[in-house]
């Protein structure tokens, strides 16, 4: 039985995120490593920068479990990275928020970032990498659309 031609691009553009998926997390640990933070807390502080956020609006925002989210965002509260606070919204669902020293570990992080930024834009061109921002952004709400949502 061979694969239908939906199939096999199905599968390639599967094999090709994990492997973008690879690519992305080593440069991150790479990236964050002069914050003394790791890719995973840098993930967790990067989604709460704007405003404070409960775990699980973390863990929707990133694509990752609500699980790995606590247990990181205990981790940077434990660091001083973050500091839990009220959620007016919901009683028990406490509020993830970045510290001023999880701020400076951003910081720490931004010049290296902004070097690794400019080689992607150098290597593809600002509107290719924007081309494909548009695309990715566009294959993950058409992911959303078509698989079950996780029960709250």
């Amino acid at each position: 039985m061979s694969d239908t031609p939906e199939q096999e691009l199905f599968a390639a553009v599967a094999i090709t995120s994990f492997q973008l998926n690879g690519q992305f997390l080593a440069i991150a640990e790479e990236l964050a490593a002069p914050g003394g933070i790791t890719a995973a807390w840098w993930q967790v502080l990067g989604a709460v920068l704007r405003e404070p956020l409960p775990v699980a609006g973390i863990a929707r925002a990133m694509g990752i479990t609500r699980q790995s989210v606590q247990r990181i965002a205990d981790l940077l509260v434990d660091k001083g990275l973050a500091e839990f606070q009220p959620n007016p919204a919901h009683r028990r669902a406490k509020l993830v928020a970045v510290t001023d020293a999880g701020r400076d570990a951003i910081k720490r992080i931004n010049p290296h970032h902004a070097v690794m930024a400019k080689r992607l834009t150098d290597q593809l061109g600002a509107d290719h990498l924007a081309h494909t921002v548009q695309l990715m952004t566009q294959l993950s709400a058409a992911l959303d659309a078509i698989t079950p949502t996780e029960n709250p």
